[in-house]
């Protein structure tokens, strides 16, 4: 077929831009546009959401794109599918890490930073006082999860939550010395009691298999926490807590700092039955001599130590304690009032037990609390 003289004449190059006009314009009107694209994102946004703000809070809620709310979801979850078990990486099991919160550490973050286990594994949840210094370790901790939560992907948290106690504090100050008081303690203790159990309360989801109550002040711990307690397997372990401080020569040695974890005496006993309904049993001072056996006492410092060295006990203190989440949905929980004598973490340690759980101790395996 004979090609007309027109296009003949025309030029190479005008028959490549003729052609590149006609490929512009054919993307133009097949290609989804920048709306399109936008509510693509925006939707799926909304489908990794919580589908409704009651919603347990496993993911942000999101209103839907017209702005109509979802009825409320009905969710089944299977509890028996929930695994604690000394492999907790390999069964990829969820741990929430529970701080009562008055004053922020550096230490404390950057200690909680350097856990090995998978951070994609961890919530975190924090409870902090209604004062002037809850407000400033506030400001800190949000500042914190800022720089964390927009940082590189491998640090960030799965969840974090902040709650802010809804009563006053018994104590103005947060000082080591005013809090050791002996007639602070009943009242400091179950507002610490109310804290945890509002903390735990509000925060524990479905899918939680391990709870790790971990104190604002404790500033060292060894990176593979998490995987060496769950390693044992048990209901309830704590590790000994331990403080660093410079003794009269300007050199760095190590005391027991907390005193909560014990093995009961007959002594303890025998002056329970001597003391009003509403007294309580407390460990470390003179004029109360329990008698017990104090983990923190019979720890070996050494540096051959066994650190997997496990003994049975009847209290526990809360400065790092890692609980099997089942323990606290079994009804195990701190009780701000004098239960069998004892209260708050000692409190927990009894009716735990009385559950039918039992509590372990690593005597040879040390935290380290900040040194006021």
């Amino acid at each position: 077929m004979a090609i007309s003289r027109s296009i003949r004449r025309t030029k190479p190059i005008t028959m490549v831009l003729a052609g590149l006009l006609v490929l512009g314009f054919l993307l133009f009107l097949f290609s989804p546009s920048s709306n399109a694209v936008a509510v693509s994102t925006a939707r799926r946004k909304f489908e990794n959401a919580a589908l409704h703000p009651l919603s347990p809070p496993t993911a942000p809620f999101q209103k839907a794109p017209s702005g109509k709310r979802p009825p409320p979801p009905v969710v089944h979850y299977h509890m028996n599918n929930l695994t604690t078990t000394s492999d907790p990486v390999g069964n990829q099991e969820n741990v929430l890490i529970l701080t009562p919160l008055a004053r922020f550490y550096q230490g404390y973050w950057d200690n909680l930073l350097a856990l090995s286990y998978p951070h994609s594994l961890i919530s975190l949840g924090f409870i902090t006082p209604k004062t002037r210094e809850g407000n400033a370790a506030t400001a800190a901790l949000q500042a914190a999860i800022a720089q964390t939560q927009n940082g590189p992907e491998d640090k960030r948290f799965a969840s974090i939550s902040i709650l802010r106690q809804d009563f006053d504090p018994p104590i103005s100050s947060q000082d080591e010395s005013e809090r050791h008081k002996k007639e602070n303690q009943k009242l400091r203790r179950s507002a610490m009691s109310r804290a945890r159990n509002s903390l735990l309360f509000t925060t524990i989801g479905p899918y939680t298999s391990w709870v790790l109550w971990l104190d604002a002040d404790i500033v060292e711990t060894p990176p593979t926490l998490i995987q060496d307690l769950t390693a044992f397997d048990k209901p309830v372990i704590v590790p000994n807590c331990f403080q660093r401080y410079k003794n009269g020569k300007g050199q760095w040695e190590v005391r027991p700092y907390d005193l909560n974890s014990w093995q009961d005496s007959q002594t303890a006993a025998d002056l329970a039955k001597n003391l009003a309904p509403d007294d309580i049993l407390l460990e470390g001072y003179h004029d109360m001599a329990t008698y017990r056996t104090l983990m923190a006492k019979t720890a070996d410092t050494s540096e051959g130590r066994d650190r997997k060295s496990i003994i049975p006990l009847d209290g526990v203190g809360g400065t790092a304690l890692l609980v099997k989440a089942e323990v606290h949905r079994d009804g195990a929980m701190f009780p701000p009032f004098a239960f069998y004598h004892l209260m708050e973490t000692e409190g927990f340690a009894k009716m735990a037990r009385r559950l039918g759980w039992t509590c372990w101790g690593l005597p040879n395996y040390f935290v380290y609390h900040y040194n006021e």
